[in-house]
């Protein structure tokens, strides 16, 4: 236990990036804010760079508050590369708007929170973790400004608001029983505290966490805010919140006592209904962008298959096979994003015919990414899933593991809804008013249309529709890719300290 600012480095490096882009956006003229992009992606790659310098494994700075192991150092690859994708895949969208640097600002400032979330291991720093990550989130969902982005905002700050009171309460509650926050006294402590008041705690706690996973029952925020946001915001509100909240909430369960509260019956309960619920919701959905918001939250079920048996000795290694699902997730996410970012006119799934004829990169990529989310081999997702459900099935929940084939299954149906029409003969297609998440923007290659990129000095720059393509490519290709990979990802994370 020591004090080693150096050890937060990846984390400075995002917190200094977000300072410059945001004095960058307020000093520069409207016709030059690109520039607090370049800075935002300039930080995430430093973070990115630094990862590998920091630490070593099972290391806690700061009394203990805060551990370097295999999940911090998940997330701080995951995230940052995430929220890259995420520049790039809202490249056409935010370019040239007066607002550009607030978008990267927001961005940079939730990745920091989500990463710090992630390495927590005192309930103080998890509250604190919590705000940072979440506040830049009800920004992002408004950034468009608009009547559905401000409807999509409203929810999910006055749900995140709750969800934050509770998880505030349930850290008074576990303080008061074990009379500390550190996760270690915690894990001596609560074993001999009365059942009633740590199960109220672990619920309150569990109710922010949750929230933040967007999983059932607080997952309410998730279509509306997903749908009314742009599509750059919706990307990254299904995919990287739910990295810290995930890996926070393994590694709070670590200092959980297995005999007052069955905390992983209250778990596989919500998993079960997190898959079921979302499945059942996404079948009827004809908007892209609601699709993949109802997606989300089916993939949080079997995503925490992997924390109900945390600590066990299951095999595969349940924080193992949790990292690499969180990893293959994102890239299939945010690839499916990136498509819908390229071809914005399209505002229905009828909307995408004729998309495999006009532009064959794109359809192989939405269907790699959708196959992927599906969990069809040789994908990363595939690979994930399997070790999910082999470790869960190890762990004595094959009751669980066999709802999740059965959704497994049935989720097919809804993706393939969306890939069927693509190689269809095309039809002439409607285009939208602005520029929210499933809304009119110029389409993948068109040249945009504002002075302000044309005046860029980077010819690549004047073209931000070319970096939403490539950010589809790009993810595509690491969704299939971490399948063959899907060992060396694991060995990132064999274990977790409480």
């Amino acid at each position: 236990m020591h004090a080693d600012p150096a050890a937060f480095t990846p984390e400075l490096i995002l917190l200094a990036g977000a300072v410059a882009a945001l004095l960058t956006g307020a000093f520069v003229p409207r016709r030059r804010q690109w520039t607090a992009q370049l800075i935002a992606a300039a930080a995430l790659a430093g973070s990115l760079a630094a990862t590998g310098t920091i630490g070593a494994p099972g290391d806690t700075v700061y009394a203990g508050s805060y551990t370097l192991d295999g999940a911090t150092l998940a997330a701080r690859l995951i995230v940052p590369a995430a929220a890259l994708l995420t520049l790039a895949l809202a490249a056409r969208r935010t370019r040239g708007d007066a607002r550009e640097a607030e978008f990267a600002v927001l961005v940079l400032l939730a990745s920091a929170g989500t990463i710090l979330l992630a390495g927590s291991s005192d309930l103080l720093l998890l509250a604190v973790a919590y705000l940072l990550a979440s506040i830049p989130l009800y920004a992002l969902a408004g950034w468009g400004r608009d009547r559905r982005g401000a409807e999509g905002a409203l929810k999910i700050y006055l749900l995140g608001v709750l969800a934050g009171i509770l998880l505030l309460l349930g850290v008074a509650i576990l303080y008061g029983l074990a009379g500390s926050t550190n996760y270690t006294e915690l894990a001596a402590q609560l074993p001999h505290a009365p059942p009633a008041a740590l199960g109220a705690g672990l619920v309150a706690v569990l109710a922010g966490l949750l929230f933040k996973a967007g999983a059932v029952p607080v997952h309410f925020w998730v279509p509306d805010a997903v749908q009314g946001a742009t599509v750059g915001a919706g990307a990254f509100l299904t995919t990287i919140p739910k990295i810290g909240a995930l890996l926070a909430l393994y590694r709070l369960v670590l200092t959980m006592p297995g005999d007052g509260v069955n905390w992983r019956l209250l778990l596989a309960i919500i998993a079960a209904a997190s898959m079921t619920l979302g499945n059942l919701a996404a079948f009827r959905q004809n908007s892209p962008t609601r699709l993949l918001a109802y997606s989300t939250i089916s993939q949080v079920g079997y995503l925490l298959m992997a924390i109900v048996v945390a600590g066990t000795a299951a095999r595969p290694a349940p924080l193992a096979a949790l990292v690499l699902y969180l990893a293959a997730y994102a890239a299939a996410n945010l690839g499916a994003f990136a498509v819908v970012a390229a071809q914005p006119h399209r505002a229905t799934l009828a909307d995408y015919r004729g998309l495999a004829r006009a532009h064959p990169a794109l359809v192989a990529v939405l269907v790699v990414c959708l196959l992927a989310l599906v969990g069809t081999p040789p994908t990363g997702v595939f690979t994930g899933k399997l070790t999910v459900f082999s470790t869960a099935w190890d762990g004595g929940f094959a009751w669980l593991v066999v709802i999740a084939a059965i959704n497994t299954v049935a989720s097919l149906y809804y993706y393939l809804r969306w890939i069927a029409p693509a190689f269809t003969p095309a039809t002439p297609t409607p285009t939208a008013e602005d520029g929210r998440a499933g809304a009119a923007e110029p389409a993948a290659g068109q040249p945009v249309r504002k002075g302000s990129t044309r005046r860029a000095p980077l010819r690549a720059l004047t073209h931000p529709a070319h970096w939403v393509t490539a950010s589809a490519v790009i993810a595509g290709l690491a969704a299939l890719l971490l399948g063959p990979a899907a060992d060396i990802v694991m060995t990132m994370a064999p274990g977790a300290q409480p």
